[in-house]
């Protein structure tokens, strides 16, 4: 096949041999080959993996899959492939990379396991990311069968593309689409989250005027738009904010995702040899079960109990400030790693108990703050009418210049200290950050510089 606009994929937007309708009101086109991964045991476990994990304990209606999401990546790399095809930015690509930018899009979390992103953030040694559990996946014998009997492109290309490094031209443009400023994941998150979340945030920019905006940048090598897309980037941009700000970092998910994040720590620290990775193949339930298993730390079980036990009791927020309310502080505490901000809440816990003459355990007082991984910004060319002249987007943008190009991290990530309920009253009058301060001061120094 000479063509990339014959490929059966992006024949199948005009007339799919299939299709599968995901919410809202959303269709989206199968070809027989892609029906064959879709039912897959790999793919298919996406199913049994919330996309948000704990954020449904603040949204309850936030139990979408990562198998929904999934698709839905898949059929923005569609429209995005036919828009830059139909272009001339893909002229340099042959119709076999834009195989495997369909399937890397499709098998983009293949890797994801439960709770995989708070997980992630604490950087333990030994846990590899999901993208090196997706190659694996997408290299093991069931899928990389199916990509060989149907496909042109192969297993190790659809893995270059996940989490190679780009050198040539036509990866860097394919690598563009799947993870950039405007990116098939973020388009279909942004909306999709806010859609199940029952929050209006996410929906309210203008995905198909920014997808018929889309062309090449000046250099050639990666994914850019037109003025008329300026308006609908300033907004996805807007909505990514107050995402963040509104539902990601929300202070009862952070709550949710600090006493989880402690249990884990613990277990993981203390969890049997002969578990070896199992865990990162179970879903939910059975990675709940493991950490609560007999012998597990009895420390973690109040935490697990209060977060997933018949009754809700998620730890209060003591104290809270952002890198602009209280810049030192947070420099001191933000970005550390996981290991440290234990021990720091542990020094606190102490110079709480002497300070109310109450015993309190270390699990009571739990230190919430930035991760040591910042997140990407948001810098996309804009070009600029037929003279080929392109610029950042943040040059021309008040709104991208304020939320984008500087520290986006910096404006929706707060550090907070979170106390088990029964300490609220005890240290109601107490200064937090005050107090967090001579915790942090007691402690080693980080092993990464704030």
């Amino acid at each position: 096949m000479d063509n990339i606009s014959e490929l059966p994929e992006l024949l199948a937007l005009e007339c799919p041999p299939h299709v599968i309708r995901i919410p809202d009101q959303i269709d989206v086109p199968f070809t027989d080959r892609i029906k064959r991964l879709v039912d897959s045991a790999a793919f298919r476990r996406l199913a049994n993996l919330p996309q948000l994990g704990l954020v449904s304990l603040v949204y309850p209606g936030a139990r979408h899959s990562r198998f929904e999401h999934s698709l839905g990546v898949y059929r923005n790399t569609l429209l995005f492939a036919r828009q830059l095809n139909r272009v001339g930015a893909l002229e340099g690509v042959s119709p076999r990379q834009v195989e495997a930018l369909l399937l890397a899009a499709l098998l983009h979390d293949i890797g994801h396991w439960p709770f995989c992103h708070p997980i992630e953030d604490l950087a333990i040694a030994g846990i590899p990311s999901h993208e090196s559990v997706a190659a694996d996946y997408i290299q093991g014998d069931e899928l990389s069968e199916l990509i060989r009997n149907d496909w042109q492109a192969t297993p190790s290309e659809v893995v270059e593309l996940l989490v190679g490094s780009a050198d040539a031209v036509p990866t860097r443009i394919l690598q563009s689409i799947l993870s950039g400023p405007i990116d098939v994941d973020k388009m279909d998150y942004l909306y999709r989250d806010s859609l199940h979340a029952g929050v209006p945030y996410g929906r309210n920019f203008d995905a198909p005027r920014l997808i018929g905006s889309l062309v090449l940048n000046r250099a050639g090598d990666g994914i850019a738009i037109t003025g008329k897309g300026r308006t609908a980037a300033e907004l996805m941009v807007f909505a990514r904010y107050v995402m963040f700000s509104e539902v990601y970092w929300h202070h009862a998910v952070r709550s949710a995702t600090a006493m989880f994040q402690r249990a884990f720590y613990d277990w993981f620290a203390t969890r049997p040899e002969a578990d070896d990775w199992d865990w990162i193949a179970d879903d939910e339930a059975a990675l709940l079960q493991r950490m609560t298993a007999p012998g597990t730390p009895a420390a973690s079980h109040p935490l697990l109990e209060r977060l997933f036990g018949p009754r809700r009791l998620l730890h209060k927020r003591w104290a809270s400030f952002s890198c602009f309310e209280n810049e030192p502080a947070y420099r001191q505490i933000a970005q550390q790693p996981y290991g440290w901000l234990v021990e720091c809440g542990a020094r606190l816990a102490e110079l709480l108990a002497r300070e109310t003459g109450e015993s309190i355990e270390s699990w009571e007082v739990l230190i919430d703050a930035p991760p040591v991984g910042l997140e990407v910004q948001f810098q996309v060319e804009v070009a600029q009418g037929e003279s080929g002249e392109s610029c950042p987007l943040g040059e021309i943008s008040p709104v991208v210049n304020t939320l984008a190009r500087r520290q986006f991290d910096d404006f929706v990530k707060q550090v907070r200290v979170f106390v088990s309920p029964r300490l609220q009253g005890l240290i109601r009058e107490l200064d937090g950050q005050e107090w967090l301060r001579r915790a942090a001061e007691l402690c080693e120094k980080p092993a990464v510089d704030p």
